[in-house]
């Protein structure tokens, strides 16, 4: 499994600021569950799908591999039932 180390998250106020508002979600939760990843895996090529929690709230956020560090959100939102039973199986453990 590749590792990622997030460094940056690049906002862009018309595109994806604005699409994760739809989902509910805030740029400050975002941040926040970028901090606390509980677990990630790629889904492409430059693309990682990764669930982190911003206080209570579990979070799935796409995002696109810049450079090193640098990760574009695509998008995030609330994390699924299957998300969230993966997160609980692994703060069980």
């Amino acid at each position: 499994m590749t590792r990622i180390v997030i460094k940056e998250l690049v906002w862009v106020e018309s595109r994806n600021v604005r699409h994760i508002r739809k989902h509910k979600v805030s740029k400050d939760e975002v941040e926040g569950a970028s901090k606390n990843l509980i677990y990630h895996r790629r889904i492409k090529r430059k693309l990682f799908l990764a669930v982190g929690r911003s206080g209570k709230r579990l979070l799935t956020i796409i995002l696109v591999w810049e450079q090193t560090g640098k990760y574009y959100v695509a998008t995030a939102r609330d994390a699924s039932k299957k998300e969230r039973r993966n997160v609980y199986e692994k703060e069980s453990k």
